[in-house]
């Protein structure tokens, strides 16, 4: 029942929120059902732990330890998210940023992209998967567009044309890697997409239409992640779109986007070995970060700039997954867990002082520390964790990924990760110094109260982000482990 609540659950309420008027509805709705989601994503890891991969609907929803980690941090992130939100569109409404219409339209949508994104690790079947992360562009654009401006539309068009073509490329792959397993599904056609029944035969699929089925999937659910060189919708829909839908898709949608290139490539290293989609992961992954390096030293806006380091992030878990072995494997979960709790304590920063001074442009704000204290320390503290500095978690996934980059003798690519990831923490750390200490520029705001609601979802954000940078819980733990038996071909 756990598995049908989760999707259920968030349709209702934004069925709810469309035909209901009040703000505050809407906002009590949005709390209660993600607060409810959290609570049986957390169940549902505790099942998975006790009794194995968990089933629905006659097997067409499934739920193993990969989906269980993805069901969790994205059900972390829509709470957060909407406890952020109240405080931050009651400030937009206020200012008359927005109307209750466009608040409607937020809150009708986003339990709906919340939806379909948990559909995504639920679904068994590979098509229904597809059908899903196509849907969280068809939920998720009118959200990008939000505020009705020439810049947010611009954004928009270009986020929905890049993403459904690359998710094209995903459903040719898709259909291709369908194709590979005919000859030898037998009977079994019911569930021929199933990927449960594909993992057991995946060995015998064929090879060359497997190849080309894994370069279009790579393709495909790769923009969604935003991979270089199919990365260039994500700077412009992070810095048009409110900054809770910038957070769920930064540390929410990319998980999902991840999860489907995971699932791919388990099938593709049983029928070709890992040499073939280990070089592509691998050298996507660092493309990715090599790409992100320059533009975040360059850059001159700090929610494109959060852009550029997702960017990043997905390049080190794709390339963690391509170096291969347990360690890669490792490395690439434990960054995918760690990134989603860090990277909205930096969304939220960012939408406190770009609320509070009025723009996003680094040149034109100076001494954060002194009109937003709480907001300046908390962005600091999210600035070392998400650049990776130890003690915080991301040091432990990156430095996980560069090994397993070292056991597979890939020294090259073990320098050029190194080097990228320098680069953006010494790039990041120059950009948040000038932001957030020394004095205001003449004529900035002055000093004012923080919100509650705001500075609730960040302290709860950053309470997590310091406690998983010194602790690993062990269930935690157990599912990352059964996930890395899983990309090891352990169905």
């Amino acid at each position: 029942m756990e598995l049908i609540a989760l999707l259920v659950l968030p349709v209702l309420t934004g069925l709810l929120c469309l035909v209901t008027r009040s703000p505050r509805t809407w906002e009590r709705l949005n709390l209660l059902v993600f607060g409810v989601l959290a609570l049986l994503a957390f169940a549902l890891g505790a099942d998975v732990l006790a009794h194995g991969p968990v089933t629905a609907l006659a097997g067409f929803l499934r739920a193993d330890a990969l989906s269980a980690l993805v069901i969790g941090f994205t059900a972390f992130v829509a709470l957060v998210c909407a406890i952020y939100a109240v405080g931050y569109f009651r400030h937009d409404l206020r200012a008359g940023r927005i109307t209750p219409a466009q608040l409607r339209r937020y809150y009708v949508l986003t339990p709906l992209f919340v939806g379909v994104m948990l559909l995504v690790p639920l679904a068994d079947n590979l098509g229904v998967m597809w059908v899903a992360a196509e849907g969280t562009t068809l939920a998720s654009v009118l959200l990008v567009t939000f505020y009705n401006q020439k810049t947010s539309f611009e954004a928009g068009w270009k986020y929905i044309i890049i993403g459904s073509v690359g998710i094209s490329l995903a459903l040719f792959g898709t259909v291709l890697t369908y194709y590979s397993a005919v000859g030898v599904l037998g009977a079994d056609t019911q569930h021929g997409m199933n990927w449960s029944v594909l993992v057991v035969i995946a060995g015998e699929f064929d090879p060359k239409a497997m190849r080309l089925a894994f370069i279009l999937v790579l393709l495909g659910y790769g923009t969604k992640a935003g991979l270089a060189p199919m990365h260039t919708w994500k700077p412009d829909a992070y810095a048009e779109a409110p900054v809770p839908t910038a957070a769920l898709l930064g540390a929410g949608f990319i998980n999902c986007a991840f999860y489907g290139i995971v699932r791919f490539d388990v099938l593709a290293e049983k029928c070709l070995g890992h040499d073939f989609p280990g070089q592509l992961l691998a050298g996507f992954g660092l493309a990715s970060i090599l790409v992100a390096a320059p533009f975040v030293l360059a850059q001159r806006n700090f929610r494109r700039l959060l852009a550029y380091s997702s960017i990043e992030h997905a390049g080190i878990m794709v390339a963690a997954l391509g170096f291969g072995g347990r360690l890669g494997a490792l490395g690439a979960m434990l960054h995918m867990c760690f990134h989603a709790v860090t990277k909205p304590l930096m969304f939220f920063c960012a939408g406190n002082v770009q609320q509070h001074f009025g723009t996003p442009y680094f040149w034109k704000i100076r001494g954060v520390i002194r009109t937003l204290p709480w907001t300046a320390g908390l962005f600091l503290l999210a600035t070392l964790a998400v650049t990776g500095t130890p003690p915080f978690s991301l040091f432990q996934s990156e430095f996980t990924a560069l090994s397993a980059a070292l056991a597979a003798d890939r020294g090259w690519a073990a320098l050029l990760f190194l080097a990228g990831v320098v680069t953006i923490f010494a790039g990041f750390l120059v950009h948040m110094t000038k932001l957030n200490l020394g004095l205001p520029r003449a004529g900035a705001p002055a000093r004012a109260a923080e919100c509650p609601w705001k500075l609730t979802a960040m302290s709860l954000v950053a309470a997590v982000v310091v406690i998983l940078g010194v602790w690993l819980p062990g269930p935690l733990y157990q599912l990352i482990q059964q996930t890395t038996r899983i990309i090891g071909g352990a169905s």
